[in-house]
């Protein structure tokens, strides 16, 4: 026997060939009736079997079944100590929100299941390939969390426990799809701030800064070590996770005032013990997914996106709930319409102009406390319904006079001297401080089909003072975000340049977050005047004159594949107005007109170091094409069953026509 083989299989265990090979079995019989064995399928008499075998006490078996979907990942000891790790703080502490809706649940008399389905971390993954997974395993969850909903038959409402940044959409989209079933949305939290130190969206900053002498190894060390304080939640910054949270509440599948609340304290345990008894109350009421996801709610959402100046990110996630509720899908039209209408409110991280961490927003009052301010303005349908079975105006009216509302904000002063007011602003104060709507939608040459600029997060020393964003420079065109950081590290962009990133959209890469390159521009000294350009997408966390979902992408033959190193661009973002362009407008020292320079754009061939990431996955590939035939990003990124078996469909039909004549 080798010694390898010895020290994988042999055990010192006095109790290892104790065995049995039958036992009693649960004890007490299941509460059948002759109506139950004549007419219930043989899978639900055999699911009560399964229960008691799991330990259900068999008299408790007929209460409502109630699933809980979780994101949990990990393996946490009684103390909370890892035995093994999660990939983020996000789902390390799902599984105790799991307990206490599980635990609410039976003491009403209802039998919890639970499912999990975990998540990976869009931070952990940034400038690797594992971020070629990223957008699509938000379908991907998706589906797997309706199929095992639709697995357990026998269930009377679904909650959703999720985070971050694509675990919390898919759990939306899931959800969203279950159109006569109550759902109610859990939102996981945020870490909290280190007392002293830096947040998790400039953390990731310590590799460029390093490497451009703006911080030491001791520093970059320590600061990494404290960045996420807490064990459990969100980043502490809205990004795309903060940002879903809050477009839960809007949407109104989670309980009044539970985005963004401080992982493992008792207020955010008991945030799902309420959406337990919500999802209770909802299905008592007969109310489902149906009755909430409304085209007034998908609005809400919109408004509320803008009013907290959110991710970019859920500019492609909004829509496929929509679409997966059966909803009208908000169009860019729509989207800017919305911007230009509603007032930012919120001064958080990392759109400031203060940038409190996203626990001050919450304490301030979070989503319902920036309502009450939009209700005065007429800017909301406040006659849709919510996940407590109330309307929105109802929960306003509680939440305006409410216990909670005065302690919570009163608690914001005690402990961090801050203002509440100063974190979500009236009106009024928006305008006096800046605050400027979130997203813009330039056009041009380049994005002849649009591109997307979170206009609220330029910075405003690089501003005119007519609120209006101006840079005319040259491109440096880079087809992989390793060659372009290695750029920057390496000191060759300068301030003035424009850097193009090119064949990072849906074909190239599965659409990859660049936050390794918008991170490094925002805290770096010169940072600030240099503008990016790109058909991949940011992470929420980003700021900066960055452009992305540029399209067409490059891959599909877009105007911004045909740019090269020299080419003289001019970008023009209108922060107030919110209208923007990006147009080729020269070679070297010869300029012309927008209009000549798409002509110049038309003639010319792509990029020859434009490809697909040779990296890139089946799985991803897959995905960029079913979503593609869909609408592509500007439909959410979606999988329109019609359109794909139509597609399918005139395909196979092209192949037999083409077989035939051979």
């Amino acid at each position: 026997m080798s010694e390898q083989l010895k020290s994988i299989m042999d055990a010192k265990r006095e109790d290892l060939y104790t065995l049995k090979t039958h036992a009693h079995g649960p004890k007490g019989t299941l509460p059948l009736t002759h109506e139950m064995l004549m007419h219930s399928p043989s899978g639900n008499l055999f699911g009560l079997t399964q229960n008691v075998g799991m330990g259900w006490k068999p008299s408790k078996l007929t209460g409502k079944q109630v699933l809980i979907l979780g994101t949990q990942g990990g393996i946490r000891a009684e103390d909370g100590t890892p035995i093994a790790l999660g990939y983020h703080t996000g789902h390390w502490e799902i599984g105790l929100l799991m307990r206490a809706a599980a635990e609410e649940i039976r003491s009403h008399g209802g039998v919890p299941f639970a499912g999990y389905v975990s998540d990976p971390c869009d931070g952990r993954s940034q400038g690797t390939t594992g971020m070629f997974d990223s957008l699509p395993y938000r379908n991907d969850a998706a589906v797997v969390l309706r199929r095992l909903t639709r697995s357990l038959p026998t269930r009377h409402a679904v909650m959703g426990v999720a985070t971050c940044d694509k675990g919390l959409p898919a759990m939306m989209v899931a959800l969203a799809a279950m159109h006569d079933l109550p759902c109610v949305i859990v939102p996981g939290g945020v870490t909290l701030p280190p007392t002293y130190g830096e947040d998790a969206g400039k953390v990731q900053t310590i590799g460029v800064r390093y490497a451009q002498h703006e911080l030491s190894l001791q520093e970059a060390a320590d600061l990494g070590c404290r960045a996420c304080a807490t064990p459990g939640g969100g980043c502490q910054f809205l990004g795309t996770a903060g940002t879903a949270q809050v477009v839960a509440e809007a949407l109104g599948m989670s309980v009044p005032h539970s985005a963004l609340a401080p992982s493992g304290q008792p207020i955010w345990d008991e945030m799902s013990r309420q959406s337990a008894r919500a999802a209770l109350a909802l299905e008592a009421q007969g109310f489902g997914m149906k009755d909430i996801l409304t085209d007034q709610a998908i609005e809400n959402a919109m408004v509320i996106h803008a009013a907290f100046g959110g991710s970019t990110n859920l500019l492609l996630h909004i829509p496929a709930i929509a679409h997966a509720a059966k909803r009208k899908v908000p169009t860019v039209q729509e989207w800017n319409r919305i911007n230009q209408r509603v007032p930012r409110l919120v001064s958080v991280l990392p759109n400031g102009p203060d940038y409190h961490p996203t626990v001050r927003a919450f304490l301030a009052g979070g989503v319902p406390e920036v309502m009450l301010h939009l209700r005065q303005l007429g800017l909301l349908n406040v006659k849709a319904l919510t996940a407590t079975g109330e309307t929105l105006d109802t929960v306003l009216d509680w939440w305006e006079s409410s216990e909670r509302r005065y302690t919570v904000r009163k608690q914001l002063k005690a402990l961090d001297g801050v203002d509440p007011d100063e974190v979500i602003m009236g009106p009024e104060r928006s305008r006096t401080r800046g605050l400027t709507s979130t997203v813009t939608f330039p056009i041009g040459n380049i994005a002849p089909e649009g591109s997307v600029i979170k206009s609220t997060a330029i910075d405003p020393e690089v501003v005119d003072e007519d609120g209006v964003y101006r840079q005319t420079g040259y491109a440096k065109v880079f087809t992989s975000e390793e060659e372009a950081i290695a750029a920057i590290k390496d000191g060759k962009i300068h301030a003035g340049d424009i850097m193009v990133l090119i064949g990072r959209g849906p074909s190239g890469t599965g659409m990859e977050e660049t936050y390794q390159i918008t991170s490094a521009l925002k805290h770096l000294s010169y940072g600030k005047y240099v503008s990016l350009i790109t058909d991949a997408r940011f992470s929420g966390v980003s700021t900066g004159a960055c452009v992305g979902h540029v399209g067409p992408e490059a891959l599909a033959g877009g105007p911004i594949g045909k740019l090269r190193t020299g080419d003289k661009i001019q970008m023009v973002v209108d922060r107030n107005r919110l209208e923007g362009s990006i147009d080729f407008i020269g070679i070297g020292e010869e300029e012309f007109t927008p209009e000549e320079g798409a002509k110049v754009l038309a003639e010319r061939e792509l990029h020859p170091d434009l490809q697909a990431d040779p990296k890139l996955p089946d799985d991803t590939r897959l995905w960029a094409e079913l979503q593609s035939v869909s609408g592509g990003i500007w439909k959410g990124s979606v999988y329109d069953v019609d359109k794909i078996i139509e597609v399918l469909r005139a395909g196979k039909a092209a192949l037999a026509e083409k077989s035939a004549r051979a």
